[in-house]
Formats: C-alpha cells, structure tokens, sequence
C-alpha cells in the first residue's frame, strides 16, 4: 500500500484533527470512532481504506449497500487470509441514511449498526425482523435536533417516549443517539445542535433506557466533526473530506 496516497494523507489529517479536538475536550482519541462514509467512494478507495486501518464503513442507500457488501467483504476475508498487517482488524457496515420498512429484511443480516431508526413503526418492523434471523439487533435513535422540517428524525419531545419503547423491544438494543446539523450551520450553530442531543442523552440515561448500551452518540460530518467531538460524539460519519465528491443531499450523513 502507497502510504503516501492521496486518500492516506487525507486520512491522516482527519485523524490529527479528531486527535486535536479530542486533546480539546480531554478526551481519549479512543473514544471516537471513525465511520468512513462510502456514498462518494470509488470501489478501489474502500479497499484501500481498509487497508489503512479503517474499518468502520457507513453506507446511507441500502440497494448500494447489499451490492457492495458482498464484494468488499469478500475482498477483506481475502486480505485476512494473505495475513494483511495493515489492515484494519474487523470490518463492520453501519447503514447511517434513511431506512424504509420495506428494505429492512434485506440490510439487517448485512450491517452492524443502524444509525436512522426514527418511527416507532419502522422500529417494530426491525424486532419482528431481526426476531426471524434470531438477532438482536443494535440501534440508535435518529433525533431531529435541528427541528429542520426537511429532516428526518424524532423530534425532541418525543425522544424519550420512543426510546423507552425501542428498550422494551426484545430483539433491539437501543445504542445511543444519532443527529446531524444543518449542512451551512456554523461550527457554534453545528455545536449547538450537538449539545441538544448530549442533553437527551443524557436524559435517557437518567431513565436508565439501555442500560450499559447505551454509550454513542452518532454526530459530525465532515464540515462539523470537530464541534461534535466537543460535545461527546463517539462516532464520526466522514465521507467528503476523505473520499473527496460533493454530497448534496444532507441524509447522507457524509
């Protein structure tokens, strides 16, 4: 692998950035997670992505998902086996764009974490879902922090409501929050909006909703990661600024 590849550089900034923000907030760099979002990616990024340690992937459109899935897995399990150093050591998909009902049968047995749950309807059809594969499936909460009617998300008032419903659901563990700021937000507007889901966070915890679980906040993109990590994101969805691309569409969480 060319350590000095473009993307790798790219990387390596990304990482001295959350490292400087995390030093910022007297946090560990280890609490933070690195998503890299795929949405902009070419196939030969991703394999190279993961060969540079990364292997956090967040996907936002299933039908793009199930395709690419299959061939990087198959791509990582063959690095595995080759005894790859520098590759990352586990390889899990987070699907972190808005999930249909209809798409869930087919993202469930593929991702390790979906970041978008944001109805209770959508949240029912993931228990009766995952209970057929016999998995209980990790889940965050997609909260609405903007109050952007464009949006999607639970809205605050109603976030704890649902969260308690998602607790009692047995085939779902609720995680944690996930939000996104408005795309031309300043960094102290960005801020905001993450101090606000800290705050129902920490709310459901004081409920005691998913007990040890509960322990993400999904928040920061590549335009605001930095303000998140300030507020206590411990993952961060960056697709842009590593892959290069533009994302127009603010669901995309990149």
């Amino acid at each position: 692998m060319a350590r000095n590849s473009p993307l790798a550089e790219r990387l390596d900034q990304i990482r001295q950035r959350i490292a400087s923000a995390c030093a910022k907030a007297k946090r560990q760099e280890s609490e933070v997670t690195l998503i890299a979002v795929t949405k902009t990616a070419a196939p030969e990024q991703i394999r190279e992505i993961l060969q540079l340690g990364v292997g956090d992937l967040g996907e936002s459109r299933v039908q793009v998902l199930t395709q690419r899935a299959a061939q990087v897995n198959e791509f990582f399990v063959r690095q595995k086996s080759h005894g790859n150093e520098s590759l990352a050591s586990k390889l899990r998909w987070h699907l972190i764009g808005h999930l249909q009902r209809n798409k869930v049968k087919a993202v469930l047995p593929l991702v390790q974490l979906i970041h978008s749950v944001d109805s209770l309807r959508l949240a029912e059809e993931l228990d009766a879902q995952a209970g057929r594969i016999q998995r209980r499936m990790p889940v965050l909460l997609q909260l609405n922090a903007s109050e952007e009617k464009s949006k999607f998300g639970v809205a605050v008032g109603a976030a704890v409501h649902l969260a308690e419903q998602i607790d009692s659901m047995p085939n779902l563990q609720i995680m944690g929050l996930m939000t996104m700021a408005p795309l031309d937000s300043t960094p102290d507007e960005a801020r905001a909006v993450f101090a606000r889901t800290r705050e129902i966070f920490e709310e459901l915890k004081w409920h005691k909703i998913g007990g040890n679980s509960l322990r993400h906040l999904s928040m920061g993109m590549s335009g605001d990661f930095e303000p998140a990590i300030l507020e206590g994101a411990t993952m961060v969805r960056i697709g842009t600024a590593l892959f290069g691309g533009e994302v127009h569409d603010s669901e995309d969480g990149a």
